[in-house]
């Protein structure tokens, strides 16, 4: 069966086969910048998908046992303004999920600080310490080696949520974003350094997205929702969706289970 839509788009059968190809990309990819004697730099996103991914990660052989998880260094797209061990932090999922279940080096994992009390802080400290990661060159826009990222239900990726000041931000690589809508301070990566990136992998999963995706991946669709504006510059972007986030997507060929 042909397919309108671009062939970054991959959908497969559920949940748990988008998360799989997620997670079969990364082990490929940070196998590949070993191969080639390089550090891993991974940034990894919010929300519930991540769960399944950190699931099989940490639970699968073909996985769990390939992956180069010394050379490995794992980085937050996006945090909530709360302390590590609260039950909304990023970071805290993926502790519970992924870092106490595998031999990760405690100094491979650069969790954002967003207890501190002024979100703005904490987030000029997150590009500081992506900056030293990366040689310290501050000046120059690092490129992640994979960036996952989400997408809610409005359209927003990261936390830059609709209508809000974080999208036009040009220069910083990390922003606090003020979020009305939510009544909080969240604290993410801008545009600048998500579209640095080598490649970025956008996991959307759940009947509770299709109506947006329609919106967003029909050909011809208008840029109206933050998440299209994810462009990487010199790298790719791909989209991997089940079949309920694809639901509205026309003639849509299912990528087969592994």
């Amino acid at each position: 069966m042909s397919s309108n839509l671009p062939p970054s788009v991959r959908v497969f059968p559920d949940a748990e086969a988008t998360a799989a190809a997620a997670a079969q990309t990364f082990v490929d990819l940070a196998l590949a910048a070993v191969a080639a004697q390089k550090p891993f730099r991974v940034a990894l996103s919010g929300g519930s998908t991540p769960k399944r991914l950190y699931a099989l990660l940490a639970s699968r052989p073909e996985f769990r046992d390939a992956a180069p998880w010394g050379k490995i260094h794992f980085f937050f797209s996006d945090e909530r303004h709360v302390p590590p061990d609260h039950a909304d932090s990023n970071y805290n999922t993926a502790k519970q999920g992924l870092f106490s279940k595998l031999p990760i080096p405690a100094a491979n994992i650069h969790r954002v600080h967003g207890e501190l009390a002024d979100a703005a802080d904490a987030a000029g400290r997150y590009q500081n310490t992506i900056a030293a990661s990366f040689g310290g060159n501050s000046e120059e826009v690092p490129a992640f080696d994979l960036i996952f990222l989400g997408m809610g239900a409005d359209g927003h990726t990261a936390s830059l949520f609709p209508g809000t000041e974080g999208l036009k931000e040009e220069k910083k690589w990390v922003a606090a974003n003020r979020v009305p809508q939510l009544e909080t301070d969240r604290i993410t990566f801008t545009y600048p350094l998500i579209n640095a990136a080598e490649k970025v992998l956008l996991l959307v999963t759940g009947a509770d997205k299709a109506e947006r995706l329609e919106q967003i991946l029909s050909p011809g669709a208008p840029e109206a929702f933050p998440v299209q504006a994810v462009k990487p510059k010199a790298g790719a972007l791909e989209w991997y969706l089940d079949t309920a986030a694809a639901a509205k997507l026309a003639t849509a060929p299912v990528t087969a289970a592994s």
